[in-house]
């Protein structure tokens, strides 16, 4: 004898970006709304189908996967039990089925927080923040840093579930850089808050009139100005900018923001860097042949094979300038004054400071191994837990001493 029974599919239903689980049960299946529905999934119920019981869960499994185009999984009962044998299904038995989700009692309104839960395939979340309904994946929220969002601002947090899904901080002209590194901030977000907070200082700048030069703009200034003439950058902004390999001879730069520069290779013979803010920069290969750095701020710049010589002998001044934690090895330093620099922490490894001029200079924790400082002054200098191994002539006594 042939056994009949209706099988409807246990499915989702994503409407304005809010997931819910509607239930048919048995009476819809007399129900002039079932009739209309010819059953399709554009309606408000579950689609339900009648099966003929095959001799086989298996076989079921599959021609119920067949009708509904899915990969059936479980068989429940209308009290939720999940069938695992044939023999169980009786004549016009009304069953479940679904794709691995569990059971969800039909009299039981479904909430976002269940669906989350009890999904096993799926893994998408529906936020709300601040009225705004996101959408997003488990694993978009849970790859980065932070795991724990709460109601915030829509219009800055949308930049960050953004940035959580392909690591771009991406924003409209009409959000604030400022606004979304609060938002940042506030949800721990440690990678976003290093790329929003130089947004955030690049946008500062330009409302303060202080838009950082760019190599295209020297370019234009250098080909436009005369050789005859001199160049003059004295308290502009390059935060940041690549001038590498440039021919920027004899320019003035006595205040200028080169914080985070690029100025390899370049010539920068005979320019004036006094009191400029060159932190960070990169200035390795850099020939500084007669430069002016009085005071100037140098703190981690690397200066790794500089030349500072001239031929002509005329010194290079660096007096009073900040070199803490700077890295100069192997630089041409001949003559050059260092007086009262500070050099902490600094790495002078395989310099030539003949006669350089280092009295007064701080040296603590410098590494001077390698280094040629013969006929250095080095009077009044600190010289506290600095290195001088492997020194390639001895110190004499008269150069310590005031």
């Amino acid at each position: 004898m042939l056994r009949f029974v209706y099988i409807i599919l246990i499915q989702r239903h994503r409407q304005k970006s809010v997931f819910s689980v509607l239930w048919a049960s048995e009476t819809i299946l007399k129900s002039p709304d079932f009739i209309k529905s010819n059953i399709t999934a554009e309606k408000k119920f579950s689609l339900i189908t009648v099966f003929i019981v095959n001799s086989s869960l298996d076989e079921l499994l599959t021609a119920a996967g067949s009708k509904f185009n899915i990969t059936a999984k479980r068989i429940f009962n209308v009290q939720g039990g999940e069938i695992d044998d044939i023999n169980i299904v009786r004549d016009d038995d009304v069953l479940y089925v679904s794709c691995g989700e569990d059971f969800i009692p039909k009299d039981k309104p479904c909430t976002r927080s269940q669906i989350n839960q009890n999904s096993v395939n799926s893994e998408w979340i529906t936020l709300n923040v601040g009225g705004k309904y996101f959408t997003t994946t488990r694993d978009t929220l849970t790859k980065k840093e932070p795991t724990c969002m709460l109601a915030r601002s829509p219009t800055y947090f949308e930049p960050l579930l953004n940035y959580l899904r392909h690591g771009q901080i991406i924003l409209d002209a009409n959000v604030n850089a400022a606004g979304v590194l609060a938002e940042a901030r506030f949800y721990g977000i440690e990678g976003a808050i290093d790329i929003l907070t130089a947004m955030a200082d690049e946008k500062e700048l330009q409302r303060s009139g202080l838009v950082s030069f760019t190599r295209k703009d020297v370019l234009k200034a250098i080909m436009s100005t005369p050789t005859t003439s001199e160049l003059r950058f004295q308290g502009v902004n390059f935060v940041g900018a690549d001038l590498s390999k440039l021919d920027l001879r004899n320019i003035n730069f006595k205040y200028a923001i080169m914080r985070g520069c690029s100025l390899a290779g370049s010539n920068l013979s005979g320019c004036c860097f006094e009191r400029a803010d060159l932190s960070y920069a990169n200035l390795q290969g850099a020939q500084l042949i007669r430069v002016r750095m009085l005071c100037a701020n140098l703190a981690a710049a690397d200066l790794h094979s500089c030349n500072f010589e001239d031929p002509l002998g005329v010194p290079a001044n660096m007096e009073g300038v900040n070199l803490k934690g700077a890295n100069l090895e192997g630089s041409i330093m001949a003559a050059v004054n260092l007086r009262v620099a500070t050099l902490k922490n600094a790495i002078l490894r395989n310099c030539i400071l003949r006669s350089a001029v280092l009295a007064g200079a701080d040296l603590e924790c410098c590494d001077l191994s390698g280094s040629d400082l013969h006929d250095a002054n080095l009077r009044g200098a600190n010289f506290k837990d600095a290195a001088f191994d492997l020194m390639l002539t001895p110190l004499h006594m008269s150069q310590t001493i005031r």
